[in-house]
Formats: structure tokens, C-alpha cells, sequence
């Protein structure tokens, strides 16, 4: 029997005379090869038909067209190439109208710029979005989007809208000039025919983007010139954006067809940019972290009620991230006053979304009907789930996990919020360590999207792939970790800081380190961030772990020198850095540099020079080192859950992929070969990983391990 062939993504059906046109690849209608051909086949039948006189392009599903087909990334192009397919539908002199009822997003939006008139539907569900979000892959828009949209909406805030890779509303969309009417309802058909017959009955002109000027050309290149300045300060070496205004400004600049030439060979630039490959990884990364083990062998509890313990910072930024979720909240607290003090912090984020415009006092209201504030464990008996999120002391946390396992029901998940602590030793407390779990939130817990999901050793598989099902509904990126020190983030932090601390005891100061990790694309250097965080909390971690440390170890004591005078970083306008009059960007410290100073001339170190090339070499090493040892124990399942990790909880720089991956970028041979060059002045630091000299000997990389 015959295979028969699968029916085309795109379907044409006369209604009249117009060809309305479907486009029908779930789940996103991507534009892939099928669907570009399907594109030109309705073209050429427009342009065949003499009956038909105009045609309607819909999206069936939920988006019109959400860009391009990431199955068909790091392939060779497939012809019809999509800018030949655009510029022949633009060049018809039958009428081409798009109706938009959601996502039309890079390729999609320029599908709907080659349109001659542009439908927007709002609706319930959000209605339409407009976007070319290409930049976040380390491209740019490359079928003429670059060209078309500075026509329709004018030069600036077409860069500023590519730059920025976010999306526009229906109305939104309206105003800026890129869609010509607003629509309601569901059914972009129905609403698309009845705009199409309109323009047909009176007697619309073709009109063509590629046939506009952009207005007041020098004023537009001023501006262009000075958002260039502003986007090189805001972007840190970032390769497409710098591409994305030359072609603005060619489009400025140039007729149509030659500022489509330049786009492509801009386009093929940035294609053949390492950033590229970085940003790549990075979108297929976080969307692989949610493929675990468990899921193959369990689903999801039902949770609907939560508890959090603890109205703090951490417990108040959980609580609005469930409350955002739709979740109901009940949060304990030790007693009247804490209760208060933790409602209060809850609040305090909404009221600045009111401040800021982004909410009303009734989402407010709305939402905060689901909080229940209280201050007895016995108040959360009927809560689905729980999150503890008190101080960071296994104690303290041990006593609230017995009178969870006093009060809560059967089947309760209980989850600790920990940052480090043996989270098997926790479980332990109760009667039912398979229903204990680490949710590891990073602060503020309400803004920051990684979610480390802990994993002890009892814990059964439904609770593991609950835990993912809480973090999908709280839009967050989630990673599962085993069960050490620190986990994945904070045990790999822990190594390359020691590095940073050992450069500095060698004689980098803190602000060159500081200034080397900004460069590599970091948005702040590792003694920053401790007096962002604030060093009493790496004194008391090092404090308590001082028992354990190996005396044969390293240890350099400059922080704890800095600590010892109560110099906390920011909360106490000083730390590394002095911070005048609460300022938030700290001035270099002369006293600081002198403890430095002391603490070599106590140790007698020689003090040599460090280039912020070698202090990235170490910096790095350290980091993909300790990377391989938590992937030889398990503690990762795969090299792109450290990238992750460190993607959006680190603020590792997204152009070069994740730790993991910068590692395979370098060359494993390379970075292994600096790790035993490091070895010779100091063996006990520098131990290179099992796991990396086995890659190396086989010459394979990182990525050979994340097809698990």
C-alpha cells in the first residue's frame, strides 16, 4: 500500500474571490520549509487565477506565525528561501491582507510587513503580539525586516524594538504604525474577510512597504547615532546589536533592494558569530532542563493551596510568585508582629507595580485575596504543598520540618527553601522523607527566574515532577540538582571564588578582578555581588564551615579581615567597595587595599601583575572544573544544566551559552592544559576533574553529554 504524503501546512480555499490562506504547522506555525513553499504555491495561485482578487493570510491554532522553525537551526538553508517568497507577495497588484490574532513574531512579523494591509485582533486570550525577538539568538531579522519596519514605523523605534527583542501589543502595534486596523474576537478569518471585503468595496490601492521613505532622514540618522552610543554602553561587546542599527541605518540610507542586500550580508555575519552559537544553546538549553528522569515515571500531584513559612524576603518574593500563579497562599510567621511585617513585604512589590503603572489597586486586591496571613502551623492542615523559607540554619530548619510532618496531610509536598544544606538530613526529621524536596529560589525570588529542584535520596518521583509542574506555573526556568554542599550554583561559586581570592592574595586587587569579569560580559564581578548579598552571610557559610575545611587547602583570610570590622557591602554603606550616602555603585576603597596589602606582606607573598586575560583564564578554569566534578557525581544531570544554572542565577553573559559550553567554544584541550599549568604553583587547588581528562583523551566535549 502507498505511503500517502502528509497534507501541507498551508491550505488555500476560495471564499469568493478572496484566497484565504491558512498556515497550520503546530504547535507555533512555524515558518519551515513546507510552510514557505506553501506560502509560494498561494502566491503564484493569486498571481494565476484571474477570478481571485485578493488573498487573506490567517494562523490557525494560537499564533498567526511565531517565527522560524528551530528544528531547521544549524542546517543548511532549504529552499524557497523566505525574502524571495516576501518580495514576490509584496510585488503582487492583487491585494494581500494579514490578520493577526497572536504571536507574529521574527519571520512572522516580516510575513506581515509584505502584506499590504494588516489586521490586529484583540481578545481575551491577549490577541495579537508583534516582534522581531531575533537578537536573543544572536541574529537579526534577515528577510527584509530590518528594511520593512523603520518604513512603517519610522527608524528609531524600529531599532529600538529589535534591539530590545520585545513584542507589541495589538493596540501597541497600531500606534506605532505597523498594523492598519484593530479587530476583536477570536476567529481571525472571520474578522480578516470582513476587513478584506471592506478594502476590496472601497477600492484600496496596493500599497507596499518597500515602496516607503523613511520620514526626516537626517533627524532619524542623529537619533540612530546616538542610540549606537547608548546600545554599545548598554550591551557590552554584544555582536548583532551593533548589526542590527547598520541596517537601519541602510535602510535610512539605501533604495529597498540594496538595503535588503546589506541585511543579508549582515545577516550571514552574525550567522557565522561564535555569540551565535552561544545565544543558540542557550534557547534550546532551557527549554531541554525540564526533560528529567522522573517525568518518564510519574505525574504531578494536584496542588492548588500552598503554605510558605517565612515573611521575609526570600518568603515574601515566593509568596508573590505563587500568588502570580493563581495559587492560594497561607504564610506562617512566628508571631502578630512577624505576620505583619511579612504581608507587608508581599504588598510592598505590588504597590511598586502599581507605582510603576504595571498594576491596578483591583489586580491588587484581587490577588491578594488569595494570601492568608497566620501564625500557627495548625492554620495550613488542608495546603497541597509547602515552602519553607527561614533562616539558613539546619536546626532551625529541622524543627519547622517536625511540625510540618505534625500537621500537614498525607500526600502534603514539603519543600525547603536552601541555599546548601543537606537537605537528606532535613527529610530525616520526618515520618515521610518521600514527600521532602529542595527548592532552591534565588533572590529576589519574585524577579529571578532559576528554580534548583533538590533532589535527596528518598524523595519519590511524583513529588520531583510536581516540583517541575510548580515552577512551569511560576514561569520559572527550572534544574534539577542533587543533594552536596551548595548544590550546582552555589558549590561550582564556591571554587571560583576561592580562584578570585587567590588571585587577589597574589596582587589583582579586587577591582581588577571586578573589572576583567565585567569585560567578559558579566554585569557585575564576583566582589560586587558579595556586597550586593552582603558579606555576613559568606562569613557565617565560611564560619561554618571551617571545621571541615582541609587544612591543607589554601585559605585567604582578606574577607574575612573586611567582615571582621562589619563591612557587609551595601546594607552598611561599606564592604569591598564604599558606598557614600546609600549610593548603589560602589567607589574603590583605599583601606580595603590596604588589608590586602597587609594580609600578603603577613603570608610574604610575591605580588605579580595579573592581565585580564589571565585573570578570566583562572576565573573560567576553576569554574568549568568544578563543573565536570559536579557532572562525574551526578549532582548535574547534563553540561547544559550547569549552563542554566549559571545563565539565569549567576548572570553568566547568554552570548557565550553557560560555562559548559564557553568550555567546548575554548576547546576542552585548552582549558585542560591551563588547569595543570595552574597545578605546578598550587596541586591541592587545581585537581583536574576525571571527567575532563577522560573528554579530552577521547577528543569529545561538553555536548557529547547532553543527549541523556
Amino acid at each position: 500500500m502507498s505511503e500517502q504524503a502528509s497534507p501541507s501546512p498551508v491550505q488555500t480555499r476560495r471564499d469568493g474571490d478572496v484566497l484565504v490562506v491558512s498556515i497550520n504547522n503546530p504547535p507555533v506555525n512555524a515558518l519551515g520549509q513546507a510552510v514557505r513553499a506553501g506560502l509560494q504555491a498561494a502566491v503564484e495561485q493569486l498571481e494565476q487565477d484571474a477570478a481571485i482578487r485578493a488573498m487573506l493570510i490567517v494562523g490557525q491554532g494560537k499564533a498567526f506565525i511565531a517565527g522560524a522553525d528551530i528544528r531547521e537551526f544549524g542546517k543548511p538553508p532549504l529552499a524557497p528561501f523566505l525574502p524571495e517568497v516576501l518580495n514576490r507577495m509584496e510585488a503582487s497588484n492583487k491585494l494581500v491582507v494579514a490578520a493577526i490574532h497572536g504571536p507574529a513574531l521574527g519571520g512572522g512579523m516580516e510575513v506581515a510587513m509584505a502584506t499590504h494591509y494588516r489586521l490586529a485582533l484583540q481578545n481575551a486570550a491577549g490577541g495579537a503580539k508583534l516582534g522581531l525577538p531575533e537578537v536573543n539568538l544572536g541574529l537579526l531579522p534577515g528577510a527584509g525586516g530590518t528594511q520593512r519596519s523603520p518604513r512603517l514605523m519610522g527608524a528609531l523605534p524600529a531599532a529600538e524594538l529589535m534591539l530590545s527583542g520585545k513584542h507589541l501589543s495589538a493596540k501597541a502595534a497600531l500606534a506605532a504604525g505597523l498594523v492598519d486596523k484593530l479587530g476583536e474576537g477570536e476567529d481571525p478569518e472571520a474578522a480578516g474577510l470582513a476587513y478584506v471585503r471592506e478594502l476590496l468595496a472601497s477600492g484600496a490601492p496596493v500599497r507596499r512597504s518597500c515602496d516607503l521613505q523613511v520620514a526626516d532622514k537626517a533627524a532619524a540618522l542623529t537619533a540612530l547615532e546616538q542610540l549606537a552610543k547608548d546600545n554599545a554602553k548598554k550591551t557590552r561587546g554584544l555582536f548583532s546589536p551593533a548589526k542590527i542599527i547598520d541596517c537601519v541605518k541602510a535602510a535610512i540610507e539605501l533604495p529597498f533592494a540594496e538595503g535588503v542586500k546589506r541585511e543579508r550580508a549582515l545577516f550571514l555575519e552574525c550567522l557565522n558569530s561564535p555569540q551565535r552559537a552561544g545565544l543558540v544553546h542557550a534557547f534550546f538549553s532551557e527549554r531541554e532542563t525540564s526533560k528529567i528522569p522522573e517525568a518518564r515515571a510519574a505525574k504531578p500531584r494536584h496542588f492548588a493551596k500552598i503554605a510558605i513559612i517565612g515573611g521575609g524576603t526570600m518568603g515574601a518574593g515566593i509568596t508573590v510568585s505563587a500568588l502570580d500563579a493563581g495559587l492560594a497562599v497561607v504564610m506562617i510567621e512566628r508571631d502578630a508582629e512577624a505576620i505583619v511585617r511579612g504581608q507587608k513585604n508581599v504588598e510592598k512589590v505590588y504597590d511598586g507595580l502599581i507605582a510603576k503603572g504595571r498594576m491596578t489597586a483591583e489586580a491588587k486586591a484581587a490577588t491578594m485575596a488569595r494570601y492568608t496571613p497566620a501564625t500557627s502551623y495548625d492554620d495550613i492542615a488542608d495546603v497541597d504543598l509547602v515552602i519553607e523559607a527561614v533562616f539558613e540554619d539546619l536546626e532551625v530548619k529541622k524543627a519547622v520540618f517536625k511540625e510540618l510532618d505534625r500537621v500537614c496531610k498525607s500526600g502534603a509536598v514539603l519543600a525547603t527553601n536552601t541555599s546548601y544544606l543537606d537537605i537528606d538530613a532535613i527529610a530525616d526529621v520526618t515520618r515521610r522523607p518521600q514527600d521532602v524536596i529542595g527548592l532552591h529560589f534565588f533572590s529576589p525570588a519574585n524577579i529571578m527566574k532559576l528554580l534548583e529542584i533538590v533532589v535527596p535520596s528518598k524523595v519519590a518521583p511524583d513529588v520531583v515532577v510536581t516540583a517541575f509542574e510548580l515552577a512551569k506555573r511560576m514561569k520559572k526556568v527550572p534544574v534539577r540538582a542533587g543533594v552536596c554542599d551548595g548544590f550546582i550554583g552555589n558549590r561550582i561559586l564556591a571554587v571560583y571564588r576561592d580562584a578570585a581570592n587567590n588571585m587577589m592574595e597574589d596582587g589583582a586587587s579586587p577591582y581588577e578582578i571586578d573589572a576583567a569579569v565585567r569585560e567578559f560580559g558579566y554585569p557585575m564581578g564576583p566582589f560586587q555581588v558579595g556586597d550586593l548579598a552582603g558579606g555576613d552571610i559568606g562569613w557565617a557559610t565560611r564560619k561554618r564551615k571551617a571545621a571541615t575545611r582541609d587544612p591543607k587547602a589554601r585559605y585567604v583570610e582578606i574577607a574575612d579581615r573586611i567582615a571582621e570590622r562589619g563591612w557587609f557591602g551595601q546594607k552598611t554603606g561599606r564592604g569591598w567597595y564604599l558606598y557614600p550616602e546609600g549610593a548603589r555603585t560602589g567607589q574603590q576603597d583605599p583601606e580595603v587595599l590596604a588589608i590586602v596589602d597587609a594580609e600578603r606582606k603577613k603570608k610574604g607573598i610575591q605580588v605579580r601583575a595579573f592581565s585580564h586575560e589571565e585573570i578570566m583564564r583562572r576565573y573560567m578554569a576553576a569554574m568549568v572544573n568544578e563543573g565536570a566534578k559536579v557532572l562525574e557525581e551526578g549532582i548535574a544531570l547534563r553540561p547544559l544544566d550547569i549552563d542554566v544554572t549559571f545563565l539565569f542565577g549567576y548572570g553568566f553573559p547568554r552570548f557565550r551559552g553557560g560555562p559548559m559550553q564557553w568550555a567546548d567554544m575554548q576547546g576542552l584541550d585548552k582549558v585542560l592544559a591551563d588547569i595543570e599549568a595552574f597545578a605546578k604553583e598550587d596541586a591541592q587547588f587545581w585537581q583536574p576533574a576525571a571527567l575532563l581528562k577522560k573528554l579530552v583523551a577521547e577528543g569529545k566535549n561538553f555536548a557529547s553529554l547532553n543527549q541523556r
